[in-house]
């Protein structure tokens, strides 16, 4: 437990102070280094490591979308991509008998969701000047906090399984609390910021507490689908990065669709107001 609790000061202090400095180049270095991370943690995890032409495109992928997106004038971005899937494929071809094709669906999605994530946070701090800080936030806290919730309240409530072949300590009745508190956590949340930090603000609660609700959800989804690769790859971690947790995926899985979907949301809708 002491492990496990200096792991997570130690993982908050530097996450603090990445943020503080996002309008450095600090934001796009760490988003960089931990998309690369996550592509070799999935892997690693599912022997494809092994075939390095693949993992050098993919990890060199992961590592320049970031700073691809800093070029707003050209779709720089668009070229990387293409070039990358295009790559992928191509790298596929003369390990066609070693590599099932399954196998290599899996290493050509595996860059894609990571640097779409990754992307996605640095997106989320450019969507606005004022406000791009604490869409990190929300972002990280819509995951986070709801799994946080759903863990006490499935320990202390929970009695039906939610999907018990794939995470049996998941319970229907922690997942409500998880998505009800994500949602109010949203609230309390903005009610703060507005009241202290953005007081010419208004926020849109109704806006807020749905979309807290619809981080706790698709969190979830990103920690099943975590622990389904784990459980289908027969490993218990992705990797020892963070002592006491695991590996990097093992505390972002659940990030994954959370960061996308809000830059998708805050696109469209306004909260603030």
């Amino acid at each position: 437990m002491a492990t496990r609790i200096i792991s997570s000061v130690v993982g908050i202090f530097i996450g603090v102070s990445v943020l503080a400095f996002a309008d450095t180049i600090v934001l796009p270095v760490a988003l960089s280094l931990l998309s690369m991370l996550g592509v070799y943690e999935l892997y690693r995890a599912n022997d494809c490591i092994r075939f390095r032409v693949m993992t050098g495109i993919s990890l060199v992928y992961a590592g320049s979308a970031p700073f691809a997106c800093m070029i707003k004038d050209k779709p720089v971005d668009l070229l990387l991509t293409t070039a990358a899937v295009m790559g992928l494929f191509a790298s596929y071809l003369p390990v066609h008998k070693k590599m099932s094709f399954e196998k290599m669906t899996y290493a050509v999605a595996t860059p894609l969701l990571l640097s779409f994530s990754m992307v996605s946070i640095y997106k989320l701090h450019m969507l606005s000047e004022r406000h791009g800080v604490v869409f990190i936030l929300l972002s990280l806290c819509g995951a986070w906090i709801a799994d946080s919730a759903a863990y006490f309240t499935g320990t202390f409530l929970g009695k039906h399984k939610l999907c018990p072949e794939i995470s049996p300590k998941k319970t229907i009745e922690g997942f409500a609390g998880g998505v009800i508190f994500d949602g109010l956590f949203f609230v309390v949340f903005n009610l703060i910021y507005v009241s202290f930090f953005a007081k010419d603000c208004g926020v849109n609660y109704l806006s807020s507490f749905l979309l807290g609700i619809i981080c706790a959800a698709l969190g979830t989804v990103g920690d099943l689908s975590a622990s389904l690769i784990k459980r289908q790859c027969n490993i218990k971690d992705f990797g020892k990065i963070m002592p006491g947790h695991g590996g990097f995926m093992d505390r972002f899985d659940s990030v994954l669709f959370v960061a996308p979907f809000m830059y998708a949301y805050l696109s469209v809708i306004n909260i603030y107001v």
